[in-house]
């Protein structure tokens, strides 16, 4: 039962990271002066995905994350 469970949270933040990243990417893209909140939820996505794919041992993916976490931290202190 244990794994089951720890197999349910990692899918929520699968799932978590993906909805988050849909709504940094229609903020940003939507040019409606939301741009921080767009960078926080991609850093928000990033951290979320990243715990997944460590989770998973989908390395590549970890790797990605990383640099869309530096990205959603740029753009947070860019538009600051």
């Amino acid at each position: 039962m244990y794994t089951r469970m720890s197999n349910v949270k990692k899918k929520s933040l699968e799932w978590f990271g993906v909805l988050t990243a849909i709504a940094y990417s229609m903020l940003v893209a939507s040019n409606t002066g939301n741009e921080v909140v767009g960078f926080i939820l991609l850093f928000i996505s990033a951290i979320s995905i990243g715990v997944w794919a460590f989770s998973f041992k989908h390395y590549g993916m970890l790797l990605l994350q990383f640099f869309y976490a530096t990205a959603g931290l740029m753009g947070v202190v860019r538009w600051l």
